[in-house]
């Protein structure tokens, strides 16, 4: 099962997140493409190599019409802290932000989680003021730069396409952090109420170590916050920030397979297994080790009580709330009536959550689980270029097994611009010297 564990002991912050994520990328110089080709007004994202405390990584420099965010930008509404970064001085609410996200030229799982984040810090900063959710304005976050972190966190997650997603308990720092409505104390409020629930801790570094968009973040994508798992390290990514402190200022990422250890052969398999040996000669025998690459749970109930308004709402909200799937199969309950099973797809560590939920958004008062080994392709992307434009390209490998498919909605968008046939686009972007497979 690929793991991603993120080390959160000088906080979390947008930029360092995204700095260590793409250290794990394959195709680094792919990602810088996309996020300067997300036509974000006046926004470059470039990746410096940096260091800290004598540590190498990398510095993810967000510049606005040349300018690096956390510069001045000539506004009342100063807001500094020791990451120097989320700074830029645009005021926007919750609608304006999601309608910037849809517009992105991205996958729609990105654009989805990138939504969701926004979601998480306008629910804390309405906790945290007093007001209803729609009269949030965001200050920092609501910033070009901002909103290029929380994309870039986002888009990276979805290339590496880790099983499980954890991180350490969070340093938030102390003392106290200047931004737009005045002195606050750290962690900020909105960083706090994101933060409920989640191991954290002060300490003697003196400012805001974890900002309400690197909260968010933790909390969209994190299944669980603890010491780091059991598992085979693979690759190590070191997002470093701006600011030096005596120790390492860096948000470090782990991502390799988990690692289980083999159990303890019963006294009959032991048995068996010595009879089998006999004969042989050198090395010790084990039983064969599954192939299966991941687990999934399943949660399943039945419902025959419940409109088709409110079966398709409880869907929807149970997909936008962390599940993997969600889908309804017809069929006939107790004393002959039609009604639908309900089955809800989600990671192992999330199935308590997932069982809330459900118990919460549909009628029924009980359902079943059952966790499942899962076989599964390692996905990717990349572009392809057509005869009418560029189409991003889907990919899923593993198993001996490669698959190729067109994002619909950019070969969509062609074949509505242009009058040529869907399946013309799709084929241009998938076959002979067009297909980034290299496969006809």
């Amino acid at each position: 099962m690929k793991t991603l564990y993120l080390e959160c002991a000088m906080g979390a912050a947008g930029d360092m997140l995204m700095a260590a994520l793409y250290e794990l990328l394959d195709d680094r110089e792919g990602f810088l493409r996309t996020m300067n080709s997300l036509g974000l007004p006046g926004v470059e994202v470039r990746a410096e190599p940096s260091s800290t405390a004598g540590i190498a990584g990398t510095h993810m420099r967000v510049l606005i019409r040349g300018e690096e965010e956390g510069e001045p930008q000539g506004h009342a509404h100063s807001h500094g802290h020791d990451h120097d970064h989320e700074h830029s001085h645009a005021h926007a609410g919750p609608g304006e932000i999601a309608a910037q996200i849809d517009a992105l030229p991205l996958p729609e799982e990105v654009r989805r989680r990138a939504r969701a984040v926004y979601d998480r810090i306008a629910q804390a900063e309405a906790k945290a003021h007093g007001c209803p959710v729609g009269d949030v304005h965001f200050h920092e976050v609501g910033a070009l730069d901002a909103v290029a972190d929380v994309t870039g966190v986002c888009y990276a997650m979805y290339l590496l396409g880790a099983d499980t997603i954890c991180a350490s308990p969070v340093h938030v720092g102390s003392g106290t952090v200047r931004c737009a409505h005045g002195v606050m104390p750290v962690p900020a409020p909105a960083t706090a109420f994101l933060l409920e629930g989640v191991p954290i801790y002060g300490g003697a570094v003196r400012g805001e170590l974890c900002t309400p968009t690197g909260a968010a973040l933790l909390r969209e994508f994190a299944s669980s916050f603890g010491p780091m798992p059991a598992m085979v390290p693979e690759k190590t990514g070191v997002g470093v920030g701006m600011k030096q402190f005596e120790q390492a200022n860096c948000v470090r990422a782990f991502l390799g397979e988990a690692f289980a250890a083999p159990k303890p052969a019963s006294a009959a398999e032991a048995s068996s297994a010595g009879s089998a040996a006999q004969g042989t000669s050198g090395g010790a025998l084990c039983s064969p080790a599954s192939e299966a690459n991941g687990e999934i749970c399943e949660l399943v109930c039945n419902l025959d009580d419940m409109t088709p308004e409110a079966l398709a709402f409880a869907s929807a909200r149970l997909l936008e709330l962390g599940a993997l799937d969600v889908y309804l199969t017809p069929g006939t309950m107790k004393k002959g009536r039609p009604g639908h099973v309900l089955t809800v797809l989600c990671e192992p560590s999330r199935e308590a959550e997932l069982a809330r939920l459900i118990l919460l958004h549909t009628a029924t008062i009980g359902l079943r689980v059952r966790r499942c080994a899962k076989y599964f392709l390692t996905p990717g992307s990349s572009t392809a270029q057509t005869p009418w434009g560029p189409v991003r390209i889907k990919t899923a490998e593993g198993f001996g097994v490669k698959k190729c498919k067109a994002e619909f909605e950019d070969a969509a968008a062609i074949a509505r611009e242009t009058g040529v046939p869907l399946s013309d686009v799709e084929e241009a972007a998938l076959c002979g010297k067009f297909s980034p497979c290299g496969e006809k």
